[in-house]
This record gives structure tokens, C-alpha cells and sequence, in this order.
């Protein structure tokens, strides 16, 4: 945060971060007008959106822990988790199955009848593309081959923020997209002069406070000097590589040059034996 001529300049903290969009969801309202228009869900049909425990239970010692994002619990016990991935991961969608797939069976016990079992909806908003599709927000269910639905019981929505929704009148989930996109105060200003959506007029005013909050702002700063460090450490990794090849290379070439050499001399000198062998055989025959 920066002070000139008596105004506050603030260093927008994007709600891309996984750990600022859990502080903004924390806001019911923002809660609650999110799922309804990734969903489709009209609100008066969500009454309450619970934040409940991000782990997933563990049936077994060595199974994965399962540690989301962030769960919600609809009020007709649907659960749902949000996620937000920055950079790719190998395996990426297998995971994203793997997360609903235990997301689904953690609360059945053994003996439990499966009717118990409940709607699972993973919303998974990525920083990177994974397919050519156009479309940034595309839903997975389980259908046939002929695309008729299996059940609805697992459903699997991803928001892609590096592709661009279509031109025209935007949707509520295109102003969602924009205000993840947004890196600037004036870019969240400029997307409040436009919304009527009461849950990102929410979302804004929340991301604002947390971008002036010393504690998440220390938070951020040192995820980014992480990620640098990371970085840095990869590069040397790669240099010293670098180097120790071209070292070990020379050496090598070193020891190979010697062996050569040594050969090279003891074939000289067994021409030489030869050919003066040779000359003192001609010279007493």
C-alpha cells in the first residue's frame, strides 16, 4: 500500500489466489450468487451455503488425503467444492476425477446403503487452458454414448480464465470471469459500474479490504517470493547441471585423448620394431 498527495494507492492482491478466494468466500452473499450463476441455480432456490472442513476423509492409511480448496454444503445437502489451480499439473484431469470420486464416497460407511450418498459438484476455475474448445465454461457428467444422461450424481464444471467469453451482452458468469481476471483497483471499479450482481459487488468490496490487510499482504508477498525462489533454484539446478556436464564432458575427453594417444603411441612404436626388425633381417640375409 502506497500513500501520494494524501490518496491511498492500493496493490490489488487478484482473487485468482487460492488463499484470497477462500477469504472472499467467507462472504455468504458472495457465497451463495456465485454457485447460483455457475449453476444456474436461481437464488431463491439456495437457501443457506455452508463452509464446511477442506479435508477429505481417509479411509486407509496409505490412501491420499484429499485437501480441496474450499467445500460448501447446499441446503439440500449437495456438496460442492471449489477449486483454483493457477498452473498445470501432469495428470491433471485425473485428479480432478479422483477429488469428486472421493468427494462422493466419503460419507458412506460400510453397510450404509447407497441411496445416502450425495450429489458431489466440483467447480474447478483454471489459469491455464486444457482443451482447443472455445467455450471457457464447460460441464461433465455421466452420459452415454449417444449423450444421454447416466446420472447427475457427479458433476464436474470447469471455468477456464485465459480463454475469452463471447461478445455481447455479458452473463452473470462472464462478470465472475472478468473480476478473477482483474489485476488493478481500476479494473474492480470498472466492473462495479456495470454489475447489478449484489455478489460481486460483494466479492469487490471484500477483495479491496483484503488487498489493504497487512496480514494477507505479507500472505501474498511471500507466496510470490516462494514461487521466485522456486524458480531460481530450478535455474541453478539446470546450470550446475549444465556445467557438471561440460566438466565431466572434458574430462572425459581428457581421459579418451590419453587412451588414444597411448594406443596411437604403441602402434608407432610396433611399426617402428618392424621395420627395423625387417632391415636387420635383409641385412645378414
Amino acid at each position: 500500500m502506497k500513500e501520494t498527495k494524501g490518496e491511498v494507492i492500493m496493490k490489488l492482491i487478484p482473487l485468482k489466489y487460492d488463499f484470497c478466494i477462500k477469504e472472499v468466500m467467507e462472504n455468504e452473499t458472495v457465497r451463495r450468487h456465485f454457485i447460483s450463476d455457475v449453476l444456474g441455480v436461481p437464488l431463491k432456490d439456495i437457501k443457506s451455503v455452508r463452509m464446511i472442513n477442506p479435508f477429505l476423509w481417509k479411509r486407509y492409511k496409505k490412501q491420499k488425503l484429499g485437501i480441496l480448496d474450499i467445500q460448501l454444503t447446499l441446503n439440500d445437502n449437495t456438496r460442492i467444492n471449489i477449486e483454483m489451480q493457477l498452473k498445470q499439473k501432469a495428470f491433471w484431469k485425473e485428479r480432478t476425477v479422483f477429488y469428486l470420486a472421493k468427494m462422493y464416497s466419503a460419507d458412506l460407511r460400510q453397510g450404509e446403503d447407497y441411496g445416502k450418498a450425495r450429489k458431489c459438484i466440483a467447480i474447478t476455475i483454471l489459469d491455464f487452458n486444457i482443451d482447443a474448445r472455445k467455450a471457457y465454461h464447460n460441464v461433465y457428467m455421466l452420459r452415454d454414448k449417444n449423450g444421454e444422461l447416466y446420472t447427475d450424481i457427479l458433476e464436474l464444471h470447469t471455468i477456464e480464465l485465459k480463454k475469452k467469453p463471447d461478445k455481447g451482452q455479458p452473463s452473470p458468469l462472464d462478470e465472475w470471469h472478468s473480476l478473477f481476471n482483474a489485476k488493478t483497483e481500476e479494473e474492480l471499479d470498472m466492473i462495479k459500474s456495470w454489475t447489478k450482481n449484489l455478489g460481486i459487488i460483494e466479492a469487490i468490496k471484500e477483495l479491496k479490504e483484503i488487498s489493504l490487510t497487512d496480514r494477507l499482504r505479507y500472505e501474498h508477498e511471500m507466496r510470490l517470493k516462494a514461487k521466485r525462489d522456486r524458480q531460481a533454484e530450478d535455474m541453478f539446478v539446470y546450470e550446475s547441471g549444465v556445467k557438471a556436464g561440460r566438466e565431466d564432458g572434458i574430462e572425459d575427453g581428457i581421459k579418451i585423448g590419453r587412451e588414444d594417444g597411448i594406443k596411437i603411441g604403441r602402434e608407432d612404436e610396433r611399426e617402428k620394431s618392424i621395420k627395423i626388425l625387417a632391415n636387420t633381417l635383409r641385412e645378414h640375409g
